[in-house]
């Protein structure tokens, strides 16, 4: 999953070459993090330098990066927050969890402290069953979801093909003819939203000379060295991208899919991603804070992972899609929508990518689908970050992390099974 960054962050992705202090001893709140008029030096945070991203410093950073980098709003809109009902079940602290490969169960406040939780929601029928916040996140407080805007913005994209804005049969330089050079040119947008690209871009943070590190460069909107010459916005980067092997053959995961995703929308209708997901989602969930997203150095929304938003309110948007696409006795996002993304894509494309955790699922419209039983699917983020929702246990997970290790393998073993854990908890206590 994408990091959310704008410069050359140390995302920690080897789980076995470094040890990281536990959740208690990284707690932000605890290491003082940023406060002070001005702070210490050494509990002083910076965009600049890449400090505000070194593990323990982001598990503050997450929830605070607004106060660090250029942003854009996204409103919720003038109308009333819809209410949240609490049925609040105090019996889920001590669920017993076994993690993949474990012999013996977490309990399930355990597996929150065990993968750097600072927050998490579970609705149970639109009701609020569990709610918990860690570090510095408050119930007011807007926190980071990395690639989770990926399912966000693939929400919006398939909203638009529904009602004929786009079409997911035509080439991407039918819509941006700037990158008709480029390896999108000859894709089509449904191969996009499906991340069946074939490109010459990798994504592997442990290595140096990967492509996402150029990209994240590129979009960094402080001034570049004298002596750059690479492009200097998401704009300019995507016309480098060069092809590699077939589209359409294999699901490979790269966050510039939904940039591209981002400028075709942005062409297609006038709006960026921020401004048209406040005008035909947010605004009309009941929200209760503005999110917003991080941007380039000319404003552009990081429609790859730079959405901020409040754990309620990533709730509502999860059970708006449960409920089909309704809220409030009003369909915002169309029903067919849901069930395209619901039946999944093309599983043997997506076996291709190797997720040794992930074995017969699938992607559609930038969203994860595991085909169990319960037919639940997934938006997900590095670090940690969770939308999980269960269409037969009628229940919704959102859960903000800020786990040192970077890629999702590192909480899959645990949060995977706690999620089908509290699923099967709750089919079988309904009344709970």
């Amino acid at each position: 999953m994408s990091c959310a960054l704008l410069v050359f962050s140390s995302c920690a992705v080897n789980a076995g070459a470094e040890q990281f202090p536990d959740a208690q001893a990284s707690d932000p709140a605890r290491l003082k993090w940023m406060v002070g008029a001005p702070p210490p030096p050494d509990k002083t945070l910076r965009f600049e330098d890449g400090s505000y991203f070194r593990f323990p410093a982001l598990r503050w950073s997450v929830a605070n990066f607004r106060q660090l980098m250029p942003t854009v709003n996204m409103s919720r809109g003038l109308a009333a927050a819809s209410a949240l009902p609490q049925r609040i079940d105090p019996r889920i602290e001590a669920l017993p969890i076994v993690p993949i490969g474990a012999d013996q169960p977490l309990t399930w406040r355990q597996t929150l402290e065990a993968t750097y939780t600072d927050g998490i929601v579970v609705l149970h029928r639109g009701a609020v069953v569990y709610e918990r916040y860690f570090g510095v996140l408050k119930e007011d407080g807007q926190h980071a979801a990395m690639s989770v805007t990926k399912s966000v913005v693939g929400t919006l994209g398939a909203m638009l093909v529904a009602d004929g804005t786009l079409d997911a049969g035509k080439k991407i330089a039918d819509y941006v003819p700037e990158l008709a050079q480029s390896a999108f040119g000859s894709a089509t947008l449904r191969q996009v939203l499906d991340m069946t690209t074939g490109l010459d871009y990798n994504e592997d943070y442990a290595d140096p000379n990967a492509g996402i590190w150029a990209y994240l460069q590129a979009g960094n909107p402080l001034p570049k060295p004298k002596d750059y010459m690479g492009p200097r916005n998401y704009f300019e980067f995507l016309q480098t991208v060069k092809p590699r092997g077939e589209h359409g053959q294999a699901f490979s995961y790269k966050t510039v899919n939904t940039d591209v995703l981002g400028w075709v929308i942005a062409r297609a209708t006038g709006r960026n991603v921020a401004q048209l997901l406040s005008e035909r989602i947010w605004s009309r969930l009941g929200s209760e804070q503005d999110a917003y997203f991080s941007v380039d150095s000319i404003g552009t929304p990081f429609a790859g992972g730079g959405l901020n938003a409040g754990l309620r309110d990533m709730a509502r948007f999860a059970e708006m899609l449960r409920n089909n696409g309704r809220v409030n006795g009003e369909q915002i996002v169309p029903d067919s929508v849901v069930k395209d993304i619901r039946q999944g894509g093309d599983k043997h494309a997506f076996a291709q990518a190797g997720y040794s955790q992930l074995k017969g699922w699938s992607y559609r419209n930038m969203w994860w689908v595991t085909h169990n039983p319960d037919g639940a699917f997934m938006a997900r983020g590095v670090h940690g970050q969770s939308v999980y929702i269960d269409p037969a246990a009628e229940m919704v997970i959102v859960r903000f992390a800020s786990h040192p290790v970077a890629a999702n393998a590192a909480n899959d073993g645990v949060t995977l099974p706690a999620y089908e854990a509290i699923a099967r908890y709750l089919i079988a206590n309904p009344g709970a």
